[in-house]
């Protein structure tokens, strides 16, 4: 077995500057480049091949040692679970099989922190025979000080990104393809995908191991500043509007994805931004629109031979990224950090129409909803899908959950409770009606709402609660119509609106029965809906 910490970074491309990453990429005939790699904006495109997206059937957890009780595993009474189990001699042959073509291969080695806290980051080491991810992992990490720095990784990822396991069904394997994780050794090996997604989110599934145990938070969440170094957070799933809404032009942003919450407050775990692009725009999104130039890496886009770039092109998966550093976006929290958070928002795109546009909730509202990661699909917007479709997902990153969920959302509302954070659900999807009889909500209301949460005015607004799911809603508030706060209001068809809000209740509660397994859970299962 070749041990991979005794490289010889002599032998290898050893934590090269953008530029002379820029130089090896635009060799002709290098790997993974897009036609037109050099883009009209100076970034460089590429393809990653058949996965575009992270391949979450591929990914194991090696089982033993004292991570096992620690692990929340994949069980048939844990659905919302990722985290399938593989023995130590599955982990062995891929790693051998792994190492030994990385020895043979001219390698690109790129050190780099995961957390912007000095005592709760991570040292993580990526090593690739693939100039553009290591690219990549120089824009997701936050990148060491030079000359200053005693660097000795504490987790090392090996991208033999080429090559698949020919033995996988002997392995026990779901395919050719895997990314492992050994919490033991520290270590992540990811054979088969291209897709630099599999780095920064295997990353991500460490810290959601490591920060917890210390009674550290690591959420799914991006986080800005107001002028006044008043912190917030914002958690929400795909089609939320979480990027949109935390690039407020009134704020300063800490992050876009993955924050840690420890006793000095909130730290970004990332040095960069790995943002979706499908449809962008210079006027729907200026600041990513503006991240697009020299040393930003654009995936899976669709490009001319002469780096012209077609944002609305979906010909290779409507899953186009762009990772860049964050220093391309102008307004922003250089030490990565933030004060305690003053507010905490929960985003939801609620295609039924039944939930209000905000909401105040308590702390045991917090962790269910938090819990819950409740969002909807449009109809139509997949095949089958014929209306909403409610959609959970754990703590708003289900994928990422190493340990169980309770125990995020246990420190989540210590902390609330600790720093006295403000909690709101707001749905930036359909009012008066659910999908194809309502309308969207508007983005200028929904910015209008996040406004006055921010400056206090909530707080002092009046309440009234919603049946059923006992949300404490505003009746009025500065500058958005008061008849959509209440959403039966906008209802034409009311009894229409008490069958749809009792049939997403209880979506709810069946959902919740998966964290019933704890006494957290079933502590919390009071907070939820009731029919």
């Amino acid at each position: 077995m070749q041990d991979i910490s005794q490289l010889d970074l002599s032998k290898t491309y050893y934590n090269l500057s953008y530029r002379e990453l820029f130089k090896q990429e635009t060799k002709k005939g290098l790997k993974g480049l897009a036609k037109g790699a050099v883009t009209e904006f100076g970034a460089v495109t590429v393809d990653t091949g058949q996965f575009t997206g992270r391949s979450p059937k591929d990914k194991y957890i090696v089982g033993g040692g004292v991570s096992e009780e620690q692990v929340w595993w994949a069980k048939p009474e844990h659905k919302g679970s990722d985290n399938k189990p593989v023995s130590l001699e599955t982990w062995d042959a891929v790693y051998d099989l792994a190492a030994d073509y990385l020895f043979k291969q001219k390698l690109y080695v790129v050190d780099g922190w995961c957390g912007a806290s000095e005592k709760n980051r991570v040292g993580v080491r990526i090593i690739t025979p693939i100039s553009w991810q290591a690219h990549f992992s120089k824009n997701m990490f936050i990148g060491l000080k030079q000359g200053s720095e005693l660097f000795i990784p504490d987790w090392i990822v090996m991208a033999a990104s080429e090559i698949t396991i020919p033995n996988w069904q002997e392995l026990g394997l779901n395919s050719g393809v895997a990314i492992i994780i050994n919490l033991e050794k520290k270590m992540i090996v990811i054979c088969g995908t291209w897709y630099g997604g599999e780095i920064k989110k295997g990353m991500f599934s460490v810290m959601n191991y490591e920060l917890p145990l210390k009674g550290v938070g690591s959420f799914h969440c991006s986080a800005n500043s107001g002028s006044k170094g008043d912190t917030a957070l914002f958690f929400g799933l795909s089609g939320t509007g979480k990027t949109t809404l935390s690039a407020d032009p009134k704020r300063k942003l800490i992050g876009d994805d993955e924050h840690g919450w420890d006793e000095e407050g909130i730290f970004n775990l990332e040095g960069g931004c790995y943002a979706k692009v499908i449809n962008l725009s210079k006027e729907k999104e200026p600041d990513i629109y503006g991240a697009i130039k020299r040393d930003a890496l654009l995936e899976n886009v669709a490009v001319d031979k002469n780096g012209k770039i077609d944002f609305t092109s979906a010909a290779k998966t409507e899953n186009t990224r762009m990772g860049y550093p964050l220093s391309h976006i102008k307004n922003i929290v250089k030490s990565g950090r933030g004060k305690h958070p003053k507010t905490v928002v929960f985003l939801t795109c609620d295609s039924f129409g039944v939930l209000p546009p905000v909401a105040k909730l308590t702390a045991e509202q917090a962790r269910y909803w938090y819990l819950s990661g409740y969002t909807a699909k449009v109809a139509g917007t997949e095949r089958g899908i014929t209306e909403p479709a409610a959609t959970f997902s754990s703590c708003f990153g289900g994928p990422f959950l190493t340990i169980h969920p309770t125990v995020y959302a246990k420190i989540l509302g210590e902390k609330i409770k600790q720093y006295g954070s403000e909690v709101y659900l707001v749905n930036t999807g359909w009012v008066n009606g659910g999908y194809g009889t309502g309308k969207r909500m508007d983005i200028t209301t929904t910015r209008v709402i996040i406004d006055r949460i921010l400056d206090g005015s909530l707080k002092k607004a009046e309440y009234e609660e919603l049946r059923l799911f006992g949300l404490m809603i505003p009746r009025a508030i500065k500058g958005v119509e008061a008849e959509i706060l209440n959403p039966k209001n906008g209802w034409v068809d009311k009894e229409e609106y008490e069958r749809t809000a009792e049939r997403l209740a209880r979506n709810f509660i069946d959902n919740f029965k998966i964290f019933t397994d704890t006494q957290e859970g079933k502590e919390l299962e009071v907070a939820g809906p009731k029919v």
